[in-house]
């Protein structure tokens, strides 16, 4: 992101430990009511009054943190990836088969967004609005997270669970879009059904081309 949106969390001064958690309170509301009201209305629709409201605070008010209703949205969705990214680093610490990782990726991406249909709304439609914002979501956070699954695909490819001749890039990005198309197809569904339940099958599929194959 550019340097105004990189600091949009205020720190008070650390002699005003209140006040402090104050502002981080209220920067946490504002947050969470961009994300329920730009899913409500759409971004090009929602107002930053409607955020204020629902925040409730005043109008004024989040001019002290954002300058605009990009910057809103944007450290919305930098907020929320911040806190899957941290998540997602200790799931694959926590395993040691670059497998049981994949698996343990899958769950928490689909918990997550199936979890918060507001969350998943703004990140599988609103974010994709502009060729701006999502190219700057990528070129970040979204890397880091590819970055992790690459990581994992490396490492089985290092211990011979993984093939060898295909591109940890390739296979992430079908790992990725494979989880996309899982939350997407979840929000335009009609019927109601558990997101996090698909995240076996999506693994299966995708260890079913980069296994390595043994030879009977």
């Amino acid at each position: 992101m550019d340097s105004d949106s990189t600091n949009e969390k205020m720190a008070a001064p650390a002699s005003a430990p209140a006040g402090s958690e104050k502002r981080a309170d209220k920067y946490q509301r504002i947050l969470e009511a961009a994300v329920e009201v730009i899913a409500e209305h759409g971004f090009f629709n929602a107002r930053v009054s409607d955020i204020a409201q629902r925040a409730g605070v005043a109008d004024g008010t989040i001019y002290l943190y954002f300058k605009s209703k990009d910057q809103i949205l944007m450290a919305a969705i930098s907020n929320a990836f911040g806190a899957f990214l941290e998540l997602a680093r200790t799931e694959v610490k926590s395993a040691a088969d670059p497998r049981d990782r994949l698996r343990r990726l899958a769950l928490l991406h689909l918990t997550s967004l199936g979890s918060n249909r507001n969350l998943a709304i703004v990140f599988q439609t609103e974010l994709r609005q502009s060729a701006r914002f999502l190219a700057q979501f990528s070129q970040h956070q979204l890397k880091q997270y590819f970055d992790l699954i690459r990581e994992v695909v490396r490492e089985g490819q290092e211990k011979g669970v993984f093939r060898g001749d295909l591109s940890d890039k390739i296979v992430a990005n079908c790992f990725f879009g494979s989880l996309d198309e899982m939350v997407t197809s979840w929000l335009l569904s009609e019927r109601d059904y558990s997101l996090p339940g698909a995240a076996d099958a999506v693994v299966d599929v995708i260890l079913g081309g980069v296994e390595t194959r043994h030879s009977s």
